[in-house]
């Protein structure tokens, strides 16, 4: 599958002319675009309008006009919407468990600063004005049924996040992760809520690195203290 080189998906978008304009051959006097471009353009389409629209509120139609093709070609690259949406989903946590990683690697050897690191950056990146929060939450509230494809999307995601942070709690010497992991899963998915609720770049996400720092220097405190 052809992927995006978008990084967040606030900003991904069409990046392309539209497909007629050079990018598609002609066969029998109709535009014909190749089936990678054309996968290419509606997946750049779908993430910048399900994400920044809603995915119930964005139609096929508002996709393939924002992809600069045609329904037919939307068919042959995707059976449903619903197959859509999950080529989005998928998109989104590439982009989303990449980001992570960056922060990870920002702080080389130091579990504890690389928790906190995530952290910092998010409330960077939820500073920005238009930010949507996290794909992942928006889709978990329009698709209430667990058993949903896109649900089960999201618990995938989850899970990969909670991996992280408890790979990172046991490298800094807790024996028992799952309370600091925990905490710190509650804090991100307030701070995505609060982006929504309070606004892009609001008072409690700019305390976020430190609630976050309060949180995750108490838990150490029992690596350091004495036996």
């Amino acid at each position: 599958m052809a992927k995006t080189i978008a990084r967040d998906p606030t900003q991904a978008t069409n990046t392309g002319a539209s497909p007629a304009a050079g990018r598609s051959t002609v066969k029998g006097g109709r535009h014909v675009t190749p089936a990678p471009l054309a996968q290419q353009y509606l997946l750049n389409a779908a993430v910048e309008l399900f994400h920044t629209e809603g995915v119930r509120a964005v139609g096929v139609d508002a996709v393939v006009k924002r992809a600069g093709v045609n329904k037919m070609c939307l068919y042959r690259q995707f059976a449903s919407k619903d197959e859509l949406i999950l080529a989005y989903l998928d998109e989104m946590q590439t982009c989303s468990l990449q980001r992570i990683d960056e922060s990870i690697a920002r702080r080389p050897g130091e579990p504890g600063k690389q928790m906190l690191q995530i952290f910092v950056d998010l409330a960077e990146r939820a500073s920005h004005p238009g930010y949507r929060g996290c794909p992942f939450v928006n889709v978990a509230a329009e698709f209430p049924d667990p058993e949903h494809p896109a649900r089960k999307s999201v618990v995938s995601y989850k899970a990969e996040v909670v991996r992280r942070f408890t790979e990172l709690a046991t490298a800094a010497g807790l024996q028992e992760p799952a309370p600091l992991v925990d905490a710190l899963s509650l804090v991100l998915e307030g701070a995505y809520a609060a982006s929504q609720t309070f606004g892009p770049g609001s008072a409690p996400l700019r305390v976020l690195p430190t609630v976050a720092a309060q949180i995750i220097d108490a838990a150490l405190l029992e690596v350091a203290a004495p036996a």
